[in-house]
């Protein structure tokens, strides 16, 4: 019986949103010491021209969400707010201390957990804080995630005063047995409500995260909500894969069971759907499950070659240096990454003893180099090459001899010194990314690491 490509290539692999991946950081080579002089290094190379990236991880929820594998802290006590947000400031004012001129800050991303669980006084408090001792890039892009059950238009009036122009809002799915599962109740008239709100005052991107493959899910809910997404019509839109990783620790992937689940091709069946829909509604695909408008930065982005994916995702912004603040925050000078601790109490005690929160993080070598910028040819551009003796590694033969068989499959075509990813390619593209993961070649996991790539 012949199997499909879905089944063929539906298996374990990252998402790359950096390589290495985060499980095959090398820590016993890394010190908060090399991370400061990586990041010094870097700083010095980019800020004047490209200014740098900011994400501020906001790690409160109300609820907890079951389709969610963030890194949270669940509670109804707002009282935390202030003393989490002086916290964040504190650590900003230590990498202030340890660069050698003023920060200019490109992007802002306020991420969670939830950035709308914060009161509009704190908000402005944080983004003012940011900015004592830094200065806004003339083209910034600053940018938060909301809960359109809790975001007020007072926030988002707020927060555009402060210079964000972008937001984006969680909808998942508007089927209600979905929501049960996922214990994510949210009436569309919520999400209307603050997408309204959000075109009133005058953001040029909103944007609107979908998730197919979520338990319970069938064609007819993806049909409900792409067609209610496109009567809000967002400038964006993410149409995620929900990735299935029950066994991290403190994840809430347990409110259902696995033959709840929408799986291979039915699972395929759920995107490509979405995806016709969207299509006949003038959204185009940017990248690896990403919609845009052709009025979005993100499309303009994709479209003059200057889309970037970084821990956040894809950015119209290319940085070298993204600083990550807040517990779990990860780094990157592209030369290293760095990760925050996850635990919260051991956050406020680094910081109380004026130490980075940094507990684990990579050095990149030449290699990590070069292959991290095929990932990223690969995922944004959907292309690489290595005419440039600078994108050529002694493994590369070894690497186009596995992608013969994608090759055969019609989802690549391999000419002279070049790959390119065709239409047929298009949901396989971690699997292609795969081929040139060293560390992952090297070594296969033993334990459950990564989602399912399809």
């Amino acid at each position: 019986m012949k199997i499909s490509l879905t089944q063929k290539y539906n298996v374990p692999g990252p998402r790359y949103t950096s390589y290495p991946t985060v499980p095959y950081w090398k820590e016993a080579d890394f010190t908060s010491e090399k991370w400061i002089s990586s990041l010094q290094k870097s700083f010095s190379e980019s800020n004047s021209k490209n200014g740098i990236t900011l994400y501020i991880h906001l790690p409160f929820c109300e609820s907890m969400c079951t389709f969610c594998g963030c890194n949270k802290r669940i509670t109804k006590n707002h009282s935390v707010e202030e003393t989490y947000i002086q916290a964040v400031l504190k650590e900003w004012s230590l990498y202030c201390n340890l660069l050698p001129e003023k920060p200019v800050i490109k992007e802002i991303h306020l991420g969670g957990g939830t950035p709308t669980f914060f009161s509009t006084n704190n908000l402005e408090s944080l983004i003012n804080g940011i900015f004592s001792c830094a200065v806004k890039a003339q083209d910034h892009e600053f940018s938060f995630e909301g809960h359109p059950n809790n975001t007020t238009y007072e926030q988002l009036k707020k927060l555009y005063d402060l210079g964000f122009r972008r937001v984006s809002f969680g909808v998942q799915d508007y089927a209600p047995k979905v929501q049960k599962a996922i214990n994510r109740i949210q009436p569309f008239h919520n999400v209307a409500k603050v997408t309204f709100w959000a075109k009133e005052i005058g953001y040029t991107s909103i944007g609107h995260d979908i998730i197919f493959g979520l338990p319970f899910q069938t064609i007819e809910d993806v049909i409900d909500t792409v067609e209610k997404t496109n009567s809000l019509k967002p400038d964006r839109l993410a149409f995620y894969s929900y990735a299935h990783v029950p066994w991290i620790k403190g994840n809430g992937q347990r409110g259902f069971n696995d033959e709840n689940l929408p799986k291979d091709a039915e699972k395929r069946k759920l995107y490509e759907t979405g995806k016709q829909l969207l299509s006949q509604n003038g959204y185009s695909e940017i990248g690896m499950d990403h919609f845009a408008l052709i009025s979005d930065s993100l499309y303009k982005a994709a479209h003059n070659g200057d889309l970037h994916r970084n821990f956040m995702g894809y950015s119209a912004s290319k940085t070298q240096v993204m600083i990550g603040l807040g517990v779990s925050s990860i780094s990157d000078s592209w030369y290293s990454f760095a990760q925050n601790t996850k635990n919260l109490e051991e956050y406020y005690q680094l910081l109380e003893e004026d130490k980075l929160p940094v507990v684990k993080g990579h050095i990149l070598n030449n290699e990590d180099l070069i292959i991290r910028k095929h990932i990223l040819n690969l995922t944004c551009e959907l292309q690489t090459s290595w005419n440039e003796n600078s994108l050529y590694f002694k493994e590369l033969p070894n690497v186009l001899e596995d992608l013969q068989e994608i090759k055969n499959d019609g989802l690549i075509v391999i000419e002279e010194g070049k790959i390119t990813i065709t239409e047929a390619g298009r949901p396989f593209v971690r699997n292609i990314c795969m081929a040139f993961d060293l560390h992952l070649k090297r070594k296969s996991p033993e334990t459950n690491l990564f989602s399912m790539t399809v």
